[in-house]
């Protein structure tokens, strides 16, 4: 048995004397630290279920050397529409981010948000991974992507009934991408885009009186307190479209990593995790599900197949706003329409 003759010892002297005898051994200090930045608070069913679980992977995969550690809700500065330029330029590591936030940006993408062509959140993940390799090679090149991603689908959340399609007319309503805000045009609703967070002072204030959301996410903005009808479509086609996410790394900060730790992230990324994404994003529709169930005020409904098919065709002609704002980017927006279903057919068999 060990004695030690003085009576206090600092607990650096203890760590000292445990790590010397062999009974603690030091902590390993990490040879590459990643800062993850993004918009969403950690309370936030996509950062408890796929952002800070990947981050822990990452480390434990890389036997310590790498640790990813995030920053929620825009803590290191500047606002969500920014998170693509700090990532591209090093401010940070690595961002979680709709590339919607930013209009045009990213306009290939948008193929995936536009209405009707999502179907669930596996299909359209697994499409995306092919629509990425054929077509997005541009828009990514500043970029190094770790997932391109869609959520499981939106639906009506809003503080006065829907029964009806004429019911949206004069509504005001938010979106989270431009082809959301063409969408509720078309249905004669009064538009915006804005990031998630400015979503409860804006329904609190009565801008906007309604949202196009998942259940996942709106817990975090209290749409079970601030809205009370949630309104899906008829089947098939229950949800009015999605919203692509994208997760990007640095490329100077993945160039930087030794070939093994780059195996560590290249197997953390793309289609490597495009299936468990995508199942990831439907388990947790069913907690959202339940918080806004939570609240005796909140009404739930599905409209009649008759005004379900009124919605469909009257939203048909944001394909044509798509189509001509593609054509001013000399891209051929049909062939992308025609690829984004066709790849999800594919992975929806």
């Amino acid at each position: 048995m060990i004695k030690y003759s003085a009576k206090i010892l600092t607990l650096g002297a203890v760590f000292a004397i445990l790590v010397g005898t062999g009974i603690c051994k030091p902590l390993k200090s990490a040879e590459f630290n990643f800062r993850m930045h993004t918009f969403i608070p950690p309370v936030a069913n996509p950062a408890k279920t796929f952002l800070a679980p990947w981050a822990k992977k990452i480390n434990k995969d890389s036997g310590g050397r790498i640790n990813v550690k995030p920053f929620w809700a825009m803590q290191l500065g500047g606002k969500p529409t920014q998170l693509l330029d700090q990532v591209r330029d090093g401010v940070v590591d690595i961002v979680w981010i709709l590339p919607g936030f930013t209009t045009g940006r990213m306009p290939k993408i948008e193929t995936f948000e536009l209405p009707f062509i999502h179907k669930d959140a596996v299909s359209t993940t697994l499409a995306l991974q092919d629509f990425q390799a054929k077509h997005l090679g541009d828009e990514l090149k500043e970029y190094h992507p770790l997932m391109l991603h869609a959520h499981e689908g939106e639906l009506f959340m809003t503080k006065k009934p829907i029964t009806k399609m004429s019911d949206l007319k004069g509504r005001k309503m938010r979106a989270a991408n431009r082809s959301g805000v063409w969408l509720l045009q078309a249905l004669g609703v009064d538009a915006i885009a804005t990031p998630l967070g400015r979503i409860p002072p804006m329904l609190a204030k009565g801008t906007i009186t309604g949202v196009m959301l998942p259940y996942e996410i709106s817990p975090a903005v209290k749409m079970h307190e601030l809205t009370s009808y949630f309104t899906e479509l008829a089947e098939p086609d229950t949800r009015l479209g999605t919203a692509v996410f994208t997760f990007l790394m640095n490329k100077k900060s993945y160039a930087k990593l030794p070939a093994d730790l780059k195996k560590v992230i290249d197997a953390n990324s793309g289609r490597s995790i495009a299936r468990s994404v995508g199942e990831n994003w439907q388990a947790i529709e069913a907690p959202g599900l339940r918080v806004m169930k939570s609240k005796k005020k909140n009404k739930f409904s599905r409209l009649s197949v008759e005004e379900s098919m009124k919605i469909k065709k009257a939203t048909a002609v944001v394909y044509d706003q798509f189509k001509a704002e593609m054509k001013k980017h000399n891209i051929n927006g049909q062939e992308l329409i025609n690829d984004a279903r066709a790849m999800i057919a594919k992975y929806r068999k």
